[in-house]
């Protein structure tokens, strides 16, 4: 299918799907694809999950749209529902983690202000992503996302993820920080898994500080690392948390929350949004969130990524072509030796959706309610592409060439 009228914004594969249904995708021709990244960890219910669908059936029966200058029920069921979840005070409703996070940095400049502070700075990690808005791109840790966008917004300090000596120095050196903003698991950067002590740290610094923690669970949240929000297995309590991409399970919502003092920056006329707790998105929320209580699916999520995980690692233990198999509950990230792109295409003539992320990590987000026979397929397919891959001809141009012979 020619996709001329869209803008060429993506590398699109030639696939045309037409529906959905638990872990896997079917395009307009009746093939049948395993999809292991859930769109990129939205789906993590699964494709149609018939509770989602029956609450936006239900709702949309109901009451579709009402502006945000009045209240809904919806609106405050799944405001109570996520406070309830991840402990903090108040939530403001977005239409997507992009705009969580803007949310997110506009509160922490509005804080800064409220302090005193007139140039407000915010330190964010290297290999992060936060989104492709223009301060979210800038907030980013990858040139790739920011090169051609510039003028960048200021008020950002980049420091290596995971080194709390170089937060520290940067609090020794800059008096106008008022707030660092981290992933616990970098997703796009690698599937890079924050080291407990560096995340305590950082709670340690900002109390000490005066500084807000931050931290962007996008990815993380909504049960994907075997808590509601990954912090929660931390053991740490940020002043402000946003989340989105499972929240909705393929209805666009976003969240940011914020607790303690961080919850009374903003107030009426600093922030908002017309579609934001739209009903139809607050209803598929809400239904997510009481079927990941109900279906026990946080415990699920811990046991079926330590499953899969000590399968690839039982598969690849003696390959030297994947270098690191990590990940924190089903955030699983196998890093090849080498780029390589060329596995998503050949998944696809697997029957198999796979995500390559950083060039050489490949990115499993897969669903929380696959059974132990579809992850041990998704394993087993995975296993088999990766092994073609490294034996396929396609990877000689990469490896090391032999010497020139030497001129006499």
């Amino acid at each position: 299918m020619a996709d001329q009228p869209l803008l060429n914004t993506y590398g699109r594969l030639p696939i045309v799907f037409d529906r959905g249904e638990g872990p896997w995708l079917y395009d307009v021709d009746g093939n049948r694809y395993l999809d292991s990244f859930s769109g990129i960890a939205v789906c993590g219910l699964g494709h149609a999950h018939p509770t989602v669908t029956r609450a936006i059936q239900e709702q949309s029966a109901r009451l579709v749209h009402c502006s945000n200058l009045f209240h809904t029920r919806i609106q405050q069921t799944l405001a109570d529902k996520l406070c309830q979840v991840s402990g903090m005070d108040g939530v403001f409703l977005a239409n997507s983690g992009a705009e969580a996070n803007e949310a997110a940095l506009k509160l922490a400049r509005l804080y800064g202000h409220q302090r005193g502070i007139h140039s407000p700075a915010v330190i964010v990690m290297d290999q992060s992503f936060h989104g492709r808005t223009l301060a979210t791109l800038t907030a980013t840790g990858n040139r790739k996302v920011q090169a051609g966008f510039e003028p960048l917004v200021s008020g950002f300090i980049r420091a290596p993820f995971n080194d709390l000596d170089a937060i520290a120095a940067i609090a020794r050196a800059n008096p106008n920080v008022v707030a660092v903003l981290a992933e616990p698991v970098q997703g796009e950067g690698g599937v890079n898994v924050a080291d407990p002590a560096w995340l305590q740290g950082i709670r340690e610094i900002c109390d000490h500080q005066g500084w807000l923690m931050m931290l962007d669970e996008v990815q993380t949240g909504n049960g994907r690392c075997g808590a509601c929000f990954a912090y929660q297995a931390y053991g740490v309590e940020p002043d402000v948390v946003t989340t989105a991409k499972g929240l909705g399970n393929g209805f666009p919502i976003g969240a940011c929350l914020a607790r303690g003092e961080a919850a009374q920056v903003f107030q009426p006329g600093h922030h908002g949004s017309t579609f934001g707790g739209n009903a139809l998105a607050c209803a598929a929320a809400s239904a997510v969130i009481d079927t990941i209580e109900q279906d026990n699916l946080l415990e699920r999520a811990r046991t079926l990524g330590a499953r899969m995980r000590a399968r690839l690692q039982a598969a690849f233990e003696d390959a030297p072509y994947v270098r690191d198999i990590r990940g924190l509950g089903l955030m699983i990230g196998i890093e090849m030796n080498a780029p390589c792109a060329e596995l998503v295409p050949l998944a696809k003539t697997q029957g198999l959706l796979l995500n390559v992320t950083a060039e050489r990590v490949v990115r499993l987000l897969p669903q929380l309610t696959l059974s132990d026979g579809e992850a041990d397929d998704m394993v087993d397919r995975v296993v088999r592409i990766l092994r073609l891959h490294a034996a396929d001809d396609r990877q000689a141009p990469r490896s090391p060439r032999p010497d020139a012979p030497q001129t006499p």
